[in-house]
């Protein structure tokens, strides 16, 4: 798979989120930050998109809208989807991770980098399973558990503005990062590749 490069235009978006909405519009001057997880009811994913969760508002205003990609099917996904307030997108075939060259392998979960994640995404959800208010993630997900994350930031006019190819699989940008690329792109406009 070949990694895509800033300034390239970024491969089309499913239109339509797990709930079969369509995906919201992003304004004229808006971006999208979009974000290949691994699979519906990972650990790490969950503790990384619930950061995303608490400072959405703040995302909204800088004018980022905010799309997650699971490597699930939609009727996994589709439990997760009402307690966020961004869109989430089956990719069960794995058209997207290919288009957009995010790839997967033993490092997402041997590289020790990764495991304070693993336990605190961990001891996070069991409590929650326990009690009833989260599913836990399939024996067997579909796609495996070895996908590494990927993070990219899209301009309205679908050139990616940034990217980053994560090399373990909590290896991905935080809401500071994000904020803080949308405040640098505002600045610099993105040479233009094809």
């Amino acid at each position: 798979m070949s990694r895509l490069r800033t300034g390239t235009t970024a491969p089309p978006l499913s239109p339509v989120t797990v709930t079969g909405a369509p995906l919201p519009a992003v304004p004229a001057d808006g971006l999208t930050h979009l974000q290949f997880r691994r699979f519906a009811g990972c650990p790490i994913c969950n503790l990384h998109l619930r950061s995303f969760t608490v400072r959405h508002p703040e995302l909204r205003e800088a004018g980022v809208r905010e799309v997650a990609v699971f490597h699930s099917p939609a009727d996994e996904l589709r439990p997760y989807a009402a307690e966020l307030p961004f869109s989430l997108v089956a990719d069960p075939e794995q058209r997207l991770y290919r288009a957009y060259g995010v790839e997967r392998g033993a490092r997402a979960l041997l590289d020790p980098r990764v495991w304070p994640s693993i336990v605190r995404g961990v001891a996070r959800s069991i409590p929650l399973v326990l009690r009833g208010r989260e599913r836990p993630p399939a024996s067997r997900p579909l796609g495996g558990r070895l996908g590494l994350p990927a993070d990219f930031l899209l301009t309205a006019d679908g050139r990616i503005a940034a990217a980053h190819y994560g090399t373990h699989a909590a290896d991905h940008w935080s809401v500071d990062q994000v904020l803080a690329l949308a405040a640098e792109h505002r600045t610099a406009p993105v040479p233009q590749h094809d």
